[in-house]
């Protein structure tokens, strides 16, 4: 499988044969071990959270790849609700970029940010009881610092999607759809890299 990054533990994914084998085998995982969480395992609510980016923003493939990816922690390590965004972004780093990794790290602040400036916004029960062991709400300096973040608009779109991704039976389409999309963030990023 992947080889080990630069954070004790945590694979590094290197290639897109290996992250699709990791996206392949979210298909029955879900974001809790006991199935008590959110009611699509973590499979399709990639696809959901992707398509509903690529809807959104058809021209930002970072962002649609992030919403693919963001929840890759829970299946890497069952149960750490509060580092699962840290573990993923940590994992496809190497092969998808530091844009795509910043993303998937800010998905879980996003949802922070959000409930503290929207108080009375919907959360699923299992996001509502993650959100305690995730940080709680954001106090206003926090608030203020995520909000001057260049990425901070993009994550809150990546968080609203993954909020509305949790739809059962809703088809998405297939993941092997994704792997140009893939191919292509993972080029641009070797690009990029010095």
């Amino acid at each position: 499988m992947a080889a080990r990054s630069e954070v004790p533990g945590v694979p590094r994914v290197d290639s897109i044969e290996e992250l699709m084998e990791l996206l392949l085998a979210c298909r029955g995982a879900w974001d809790t071990p006991d199935r008590s969480g959110d009611p699509v395992d973590l499979h399709d609510h990639g696809l959901q959270t992707a398509a509903l980016l690529r809807r959104s923003h058809p021209f930002d493939k970072e962002l649609q790849v992030a919403g693919l990816v963001h929840d890759l922690g829970h299946l890497l390590f069952p149960g750490d609700d509060a580092g699962h965004a840290d573990h993923a972004a940590e994992a496809i780093r190497p092969l998808l970029g530091e844009r795509v990794a910043r993303l998937v790290r800010l998905h879980v602040p996003a949802k922070r940010y959000l409930a503290a400036v929207e108080p009375g916004r919907a959360l699923s029960p299992q996001s509502a009881l993650t959100l305690r062991a995730q940080g709680g709400l954001m106090d206003e300096a926090e608030v203020r610092a995520f909000a001057a973040d260049p990425d901070a608009e993009a994550a809150v779109t990546l968080r609203q999607a993954d909020d509305a991704g949790k739809v059962v039976g809703l088809d998405a389409g297939v993941m092997e759809d994704w792997r140009p999309v893939l191919e292509l963030v993972a080029a641009r990023a070797y690009e990029r890299t010095p």
